[in-house]
């Protein structure tokens, strides 16, 4: 009996000490508990049958509401809240911004031999995003990854991935990426259509974007969050090379799926140090 909760961010980190309120028809409030550092609520307080209204707050994210149905049990599960940080609707100041890479992050995940999944990321790269004044739809964003800096946590499969068989550094040591336009696809979602130049060979390419909202940092600066997910096949960037094991399974995928976490500084520069 009780009620249960689980209280996240939009890209899914749990919300720890989230306050959520219970209220019934009347406006009367019958519950009050506070999410664990997992961002769960387990309460155990037996509720009346019938249905409520579930209010979510935390520091630094706004309010949420649900509808909850209390069964005979005395029990509801509301499933997921997600919360969304405060100003997340609300688009970032026009201008350009700098991404952080010592806050950004961008990998790479292929299947191997078809029953999991291998890791990888880029450990340098450098980008810029120029946030139109007058319509989102021109804001700009140029990226550059340095493809030697490919790092999968084995030496061995990295060596391999540097050379002429995957990504051949030597002839093509940059990877860049530059947006073409954007499209939107809800409040704080954009399709962002852009060109990608991997292996000598550039094809379009559209990253799937969420904001996830601008907040002040620590040195005086203001930092906007952004979320960017796509797929790749190898085959359209020349990158044939694989290997066929038992059962014709390729040992790696021909698809990538790309997944990008971009924090961006306010400016044309990064604060010194």
């Amino acid at each position: 009996m009780g009620l249960t909760a689980r209280i996240r961010t939009r890209d899914g980190w749990a919300v720890s000490h989230a306050v959520v309120t219970v209220t019934d028809m009347t406006g009367t409030q019958v519950l009050r508990a506070e999410a664990d550092a997992d961002g769960t609520v387990h309460n155990t307080t037996a509720l009346a049958p019938g249905a409520y209204t579930v209010i979510v707050t935390a520091v630094g994210y706004a309010p949420a509401a649900a509808s909850a149905i209390v069964t005979a049990s005395g029990r509801a599960d509301v499933g997921t809240m997600t919360l969304a940080r405060r100003g997340g609707t609300e688009l970032p100041p026009p201008g350009p911004w700098t991404i952080d890479p010592a806050h950004s992050a961008v990998g790479a995940t292929a299947q191997h031999l078809g029953i999991s999944s291998v890791h990888g990321r880029f450990t340098d790269f450098t980008g810029t995003i120029e946030i139109a004044p007058d319509d989102i739809a021109k804001s700009r964003v140029e990226a550059v990854i340095r493809a030697a800096s490919i790092d999968t946590g084995n030496g061995m499969r990295d060596t391999h991935l540097r050379s002429a068989d995957f990504l051949d550094v030597e002839r093509h040591p940059e990877i860049t990426y530059r947006s073409t336009g954007l499209t939107a696809a809800g409040p704080d979602r954009w399709t962002v259509h852009g060109e990608l130049s991997l292996h000598g060979v550039v094809r379009p390419v559209d990253l799937d974007l969420s904001y996830l909202g601008t907040g002040a940092d620590p040195w005086g600066g203001t930092r906007a969050a952004f979320r960017a997910t796509t797929q790749l096949h190898r085959e359209d960037f020349a990158i044939t090379y694989n290997q066929i094991v038992q059962a014709g399974i390729a040992a790696i995928s021909t698809t990538l799926k790309v997944e990008l976490d971009v924090q961006a500084v306010q400016g044309d520069a990064l604060p010194q140090a």
